[in-house]
């Protein structure tokens, strides 16, 4: 099982340090993130020139907030900046922040992701001079000149983000791997994202070892262990606030923790937006506690995931704590310690 960090840290010049600890630690990668105050590819440009071996990597950028042919071209010059350690992660975001932070029109997000994979593709391996055309659904291209500079490589691995069933499968059938979200279970990636990554890849008629079933754990490590679970439950209680992740909620049968981390929500109570967390879900979703019990809690992980994504909890915590947290990770969980 591979072991990434996603960096969530501002501003870039701590974010570059973390990523050079990551580096040493002998992780595989570190992801990094849009927000509405965040830019994943220059992000990514800046670390990319500050680190030599790491895989660096967008967990996620937004599909739809800029044009195919930009991402391409953004993705191509990070890809050469690192001499080919990008793995571009997309994913649609929520249809709220979607049209709300970007006002951007929100329609049938896992066939125009899919669609957006293919023109990415096409636009990598076309040849230059030469005009460009695409004809899709939802994207319609004509370039008279395709001015493609060299790549690094025609083939950018590409990685999708899903909660539901329709863009997991999306991301098994056009994508090389999936970025499954921070409120996964174990048991939601074995009884719903496994079997649908599987449709997808069937398919597209490929191998399963083709893919890479990558995913966020909320990763809380400290010498207080109840101080480590509150964290994650702070984490938790924030994403749960949002309706688009229901299918993990309703499969565990957490109607109760939803409807008391919705009201505290709407009231704007967080403590009791944060108490309304269970520990089941803490346990379920999470890895929280002391060095030791992370340890054994992420073992738990192999044969579910291939590509733990390693996410500090940074709602309501303290700067210094989750800089404490990043350290502490690079001590338990790096491959290279």
């Amino acid at each position: 099982m591979r072991k990434s960090v996603v960096l969530v840290l501002d501003p870039i010049k701590q974010l570059i340090e973390y990523a050079q600890l990551a580096e040493q630690a002998g992780f595989d990668a570190v992801w990094m993130m849009d927000f509405n105050n965040r830019d994943a590819f220059v992000r990514m440009a800046a670390v990319g020139q500050a680190t030599s071996r790491i895989g660096i990597a967008s967990g996620i950028a937004y599909a739809f907030a800029r044009s195919p042919v930009l991402t391409a071209a953004a993705a191509a010059d990070i890809d050469e900046i690192t001499n080919g350690r990008l793995i571009l992660g997309l994913g649609t975001g929520t249809k709220r922040m979607q049209e709300k932070w970007y006002s951007l029109q929100f329609e049938s997000p896992a066939p125009k992701a899919a669609e957006v994979v293919r023109l990415l593709r096409a636009l990598w391996s076309a040849p230059a001079g030469r005009p460009f055309k695409f004809d899709g659904r939802f994207y319609q291209i004509a370039i008279d000149l395709y001015l493609r500079p060299g790549l690094v490589r025609t083939e950018i691995p590409v990685y999708l983000a899903g909660v539901n069933k329709r863009m997991v499968r999306a991301a098994g059938e056009v994508a090389d791997g999936l970025v499954g979200h921070p409120l996964y279970s174990r048991r939601y990636i074995e009884e719903v994202v496994r079997p649908a990554v599987d449709d997808g890849l069937g398919r597209s008629k490929r191998e399963r070892s083709s893919f890479d079933l990558a995913g966020y754990v909320i990763t809380a490590i400290s010498n207080d262990a109840a101080q480590a679970r509150e964290e994650a439950r702070r984490q938790i209680g924030f994403y749960a606030t949002t309706r688009t992740y229901d299918a993990i909620l309703d499969l565990h049968g957490w109607e109760k923790e939803k409807a008391g981390i919705r009201s505290a929500f709407r009231s704007l109570d967080f403590a009791a937006m944060t108490a309304a967390v269970s520990d089941e879900m803490v346990d379920q979703i999470s890895v929280a506690g002391t060095p030791e019990e992370c340890e054994r809690k992420l073992a738990r992980y192999e044969g579910l995931l291939d590509h733990v994504l390693l996410y500090p909890p940074s709602v309501g915590v303290a700067p210094d704590r989750v800089m404490e947290n990043y350290r502490l990770m690079m001590e338990v969980f790096g491959p290279g310690r």
